[in-house]
């Protein structure tokens, strides 16, 4: 992973990402894709699936293909600067990008209470590979998202001088267990590889270099690893509101160090994560100062 120190002042674009869990055998899994080693976001390193918001994801007719109201969705973003119909595209915007990424689709018949079946995410997926809108499909398919499905995690907002790539993002973080009957997987085209780990298994895999991690997923996964299964995971997010995480990076001794608030050094003096609250880049990757056991404290 290569260190960038460009400054960029352009405002960062909205964005959305779902965490994928499942419960296995061994405890809690996560759900990573790795990116196609050309793009310009990230690539080459293992993300959560997920992307920019589209404006044709305000224009969903939100009344008809979405599970819960919109003021319910602008309540648990705990995001007073947006307007309702905004909150409704960032979730759109999170279950559209699942679907197009990982083909995991939390859709129902709109007649009926029950899950999108193994033919229907097929049959959806065609749709897209057709060149049809993810609107479109919905209205086609007489789908209703799933938004109670989605649980606002967290929200990371990119420096103007991000570490690891040259533009920024304003991203929603939502956690998910992936519905049951349904296969979570890369696309083949702008993620080339998958895997379900646990958190710690993640974090052991970067650490002895044989996948990338940016920051906000390094983070994420420690904060994961406190849960041993997708319920505690839930539920810890249902009853909390999702921090904003604006990461604070400086020079130090030659190395770049980025921290979180509750850091001494960061203008937010509550801690907003469990584990430690800065990440230095050495040895071509980001760690914390103690330590890999460091992010398990």
């Amino acid at each position: 992973m290569e260190l960038n120190r460009e400054t960029i002042t352009s405002a960062p674009r909205p964005a959305a990402t779902v965490v994928l869990l499942r419960d296995a055998p061994s405890g809690l899994e996560v759900f990573l894709m790795k990116r196609h080693g050309l793009s310009d976001v990230l690539g080459g390193a293992y993300v959560f699936p997920g992307g920019k918001v589209d404006a044709a994801d305000a224009e969903l007719d939100m009344r008809a293909h979405l599970d819960q109201p919109l003021h319910a969705l602008h309540a648990g973003l705990n995001e007073a600067d947006i307007d309702e119909r905004t909150a409704g595209a960032l979730y759109v915007a999170a279950l559209r990008e699942a679907f197009e990424e990982s083909g995991v689709l939390f859709a129902q018949d709109s007649g009926t209470p029950s899950d999108a079946s193994v033919d229907q995410c097929a049959r959806a997926a065609a749709f897209l590979r057709e060149g049809r809108g993810f609107n479109v499909v919905l209205a086609r398919m007489a789908l209703r998202l799933q938004t109670h499905s989605l649980v606002p995690w967290s929200r990371w907002v990119t420096p103007t001088q991000p570490s690891v790539m040259n533009k920024r993002f304003d991203t929603r973080f939502f956690v998910a267990a992936v519905p049951a009957g349904q296969v979570a997987s890369h696309d083949n085209f702008e993620t080339t590889e998958s895997i379900w780990l646990s958190p710690r298994s993640a974090l052991q895999q970067y650490w002895a270099g044989q996948i990338e991690l940016a920051p906000p997923q390094i983070m994420s996964l420690a904060h994961l690893s406190r849960h041993a299964n997708v319920h505690s995971v839930l539920a810890a997010a249902r009853v909390r509101l999702p921090p904003l995480i604006q990461p604070e990076p400086f020079d130090q001794h030659g190395e770049r160090v980025i921290c979180y608030p509750g850091d001494a050094r960061h203008s937010v003096r509550e801690q907003a994560l469990p584990g430690p609250t800065r990440l230095c880049f050495r040895n071509k990757r980001f760690e914390p100062v103690n330590g890999f056991e460091s992010l398990f404290d």
